[in-house]
């Protein structure tokens, strides 16, 4: 007997090794083995087919050990790796490799999870009898323990929990384990945290919700896939909440998708409040072992109903998935892009449902352009849900000319005079402000005032972002740092000057413009450590902060009760990318970074600070208008055929050598050009041409949608396998990128 297998290496084929006979009624598809690859190595990989042909005239390898005696990939799972390959034109391993845990694919011969040990304490019954003399907190301590015993029914109490209790000093634990009444021994523990019971029942929901809710639950008895277009504030949430209760009734899970763990931090207390222990939380924020420990107990007979993740909660193990809700589905950072596999999760969850006969909910206040275009041909469902919650009237809307403002000398900082009232006004009142600048750092470029010259990142084709608390310059790309020079290198003039604002620097001004508040900054660089991001949401939350500046961090569905005023400063640098989505991406972020004004009972403002105010975007923006902005879009999306009227496949190579790539790209380009004519374009070298000293260059296939994926993949693969023949081109480094955004 054979076994075919899949090791975690980016490679697309399986592998076939001989199955021993002792081994032969053990094993199936979806376990684990200890496989021998190469001369020395040995790979943990997971068996895809047990089967009696022989692969060809060499050498079959023998599988060294089965790791499982159940398997710990599912049939489900295995189905959405091979579509995952399939359509994102990746490797078999690199699916592999990113769904498990790396403790449950260890290298070599060693096991890689390492259960948690505990230390428990027992009575000793035949030291029991022994007086405890005049040790007054040595008695109290063991009567307290003997009580716990007592109440909880078990025969032993973790060091942990004895440390909770009433009568407990590390003396009088040490006299007890000294005179032998108590006996320790270690037990298996476990790194999942343990919850709060639940608090409340979901709450009751308005008219509006409630109709939403009906018109999801009907739709979903005809479409597989729902999208809820409510608007920030609108009480989608509580909609989800209900939704899964119903499923728990049902005996069914919940898959809660978010686009980042930034998200997680004030939705969790709202989940668990209602669910409690049934929710397990899965993102890279938690250690491998904790991971490792989630996917052994989805395996269980006691899995969790809910799973709360980021893209990764994909690859879980759902044995009764009813539900997957993709909350803010238009996110960007829903679509993985270093390392491969370069999937989408939300239409990684759609498939995923799918596979399971499970529904899939959208929700958004700025669908995609895709997602909502699907809901016009009838492919999704749609419902929406129009009134912010509590009938509260949208934030106020307003533009501010800063071209116009500079001009007539009115603009003495970075904020329009009618920012710096609003906020003004608001701290009056008590509320607080945010302002939402999409660029970290203190300025974005530095400049030699004589002869002009502008730092660059020695690894990338980028100029280099000062930061002004480390006095370094660093690449935003590879995140090289260099000290800033006290004078220019190529003229020696000691005049260097930083060009505009970035979080770094819209902070320090705040603080000088507004004394009294207390200025607070999220971004990458003050959310790196431990707990970081929830510490600033908590101070927010509670006006410890009164002006939150950030970039789009910000944007992401944050609930705050008590924003008075948001300002978008220089709004123009969203809509100014040579990218085709870069409208729809500005309009996402200012509807989504406004949508934090007003909520509760109050309505809020927003100020809009551009030097173009005429862009019909704004417009849009201001009425609120989403409609409009999707039909204006949808018009220039079928003119010049970009999704959702194509699918497009961007092909990058990377080389060290420029020409190298240069070259490389032109011959691959020239295949293609057989295969698929006019659609094929390129090759083009980016407007970053070089990160990490690779010089990069792209071509880009502009394909109908009529074309059958199978079809696309066989032509693809084959330029691709005649493009390596060539031995100049081997070392080239060649990926796609499948569904670009």
């Amino acid at each position: 007997m054979y076994a075919d297998v899949i090791l975690p290496l980016p490679l697309s084929c399986v592998f076939t090794y001989s199955i021993p006979v002792e081994m032969q009624d053990k094993i199936g598809r979806g376990f684990r083995v200890v496989v021998p690859f190469g001369s020395r190595k040995y790979y943990t990989a997971i068996v895809t087919k047990i089967h009696r042909q022989p692969p060809g005239n060499f050498a079959i390898k023998e599988i060294r050990s089965l790791i499982d005696s159940t398997p710990v990939v599912t049939e489900q799972q295995l189905e959405l790796w091979e579509w995952i390959s399939f359509y994102y034109l990746s490797a078999q391993g690199d699916v592999f490799k990113a769904a498990l845990p790396s403790p449950m694919t260890p290298t070599d011969l060693q096991s890689g999870f390492i259960p948690k040990s505990e230390t428990h304490l027992r009575i000793n019954d035949a030291a029991v009898t022994a007086a405890v003399g005049r040790a007054r907190k040595q008695q109290l301590l063991l009567d307290e323990i003997t009580r716990f015993f007592t109440e909880t029914g078990r025969e032993s109490i973790s060091k942990r929990e004895a440390k909770e209790l009433a009568g407990y000093s590390p003396a009088a634990l040490n006299g007890l384990l000294q005179k032998g009444i108590l006996s320790p021994f270690s037990v298996e523990g476990s790194r999942l945290r343990h919850k709060n019971a639940p608090t409340r029942n979901p709450y009751p929901l308005s008219e509006e919700q409630q109709k939403a809710l009906d018109a999801i639950q009907s739709l979903f008895s005809d479409k597989q896939t729902v999208l809820l277009h409510g608007a920030t504030s609108s009480g989608k949430t509580e909609i989800y909440i209900h939704l899964i209760s119903q499923l728990l009734t049902e005996g069914k899970q919940t898959l809660y998708l978010l686009p980042e763990i930034a998200l997680a931090t004030q939705l969790i207390q709202r989940l668990q409040a209602v669910f409690g222990d049934k929710i397990g939380i899965y993102h890279s924020g938690i250690d491998e072992q904790e991971r490792t420990e989630i996917w052994r107990k989805m395996l269980s007979e006691t899995p969790y109903e809910i799973i709360l993740g980021v893209r990764s909660s994909l690859f879980l193990p759902f044995r009764r998935l009813g539900l997957v809700i993709v909350d803010e589905e238009h996110e960007t950072s829903y679509k993985q892009q270093e390392p491969s596999p370069r999937y989408h999760a939300r239409d990684t969850a759609i498939m995923l449902a799918h596979i399971s006969g499970a529904k899939t909910l959208l929700g958004s206040a700025t669908p995609s352009i895709e997602s909502y275009y699907n809901t016009q041909t009838g492919k999704y469902g749609l419902t929406t849900l129009n009134e912010r919650f509590g009938k509260v009237a949208p934030p106020l809307v307003r533009l501010e000319n800063t071209k116009d403002l500079r001009r007539r000398k009115k603009m003495k900082t970075t904020l329009a005079p009618a920012l710096m009232e609003e906020i003004d006004k608001a701290l009056e009142n008590g509320e607080q402000a945010i302002l939402f600048r999409n660029r970290r750092g203190f300025a974005p470029m530095v400049e030699c005032t004589a002869c002009g010259w502008v730092p660059k990142c020695n690894h990338c084709d980028v100029t280099l972002t000062y930061h002004k608390k480390t006095h370094r310059m660093v690449c935003h790309y590879c995140n090289a740092s260099y000290p800033l020079p006290a004078e220019c290198p190529s003229c020696r003039n000691s005049e260097l000057k930083s060009f505009g604002a970035g979080t770094e620097q819209l902070e320090e001004e705040m603080s000088q413009l507004f004394p009294g508040a207390v200025v607070g900054r999220m971004d990458t660089d003050t959310t790196r450590g431990k707990d970081s991001f929830e510490r600033l949401i908590n101070d927010f939350q509670e006006n410890r902060i009164q002006i939150l500046v950030g970039t789009q961090m910000l944007s992401k569905g944050l609930d705050f009760g008590n924003v008075g005023v948001v300002g978008i400063i220089a709004a123009d640098s969203l809509l100014n990318y040579p990218d085709f989505r870069s409208h729809e991406r500005g309009f996402q972020l200012i509807a989504q970074a406004a949508g934090r004004a007003g909520r509760r009972d109050n309505q809020g403002t927003v100020i809009i600070q551009t030097s173009d105010p005429e862009q019909p975007i704004y417009r849009f923006i201001t009425r609120n208008d989403y409609e409009g902005f999707y039909h204006s879009q949808i018009m220039e999306r079928r003119l010049f055929k970009y999704p959702p009227f194509t699918r497009l496949i961007s092909i990058v190579l990377r080389h060290k050598d420029e020409r190298e790539v240069e070259s490389g790209a032109a011959a691959f380009f020239h295949l293609l050009k057989q295969s698929f004519g006019d659609k094929a374009l390129g090759p083009n070298k980016p407007v970053i041409g070089r990160i990490q000293q690779y010089h990069i260059r792209e071509i880009l296939l502009k394909i109908n949608n009529q074309f059958p994926p199978t079809q696309v993949r066989e032509l693809i693969r084959s330029a691709e396998s005649r493009f390596r023949e060539n031995v100049h081109f081997k070392q080239i480094v060649l990926y796609y990128d499948v569904d670009w955004v």
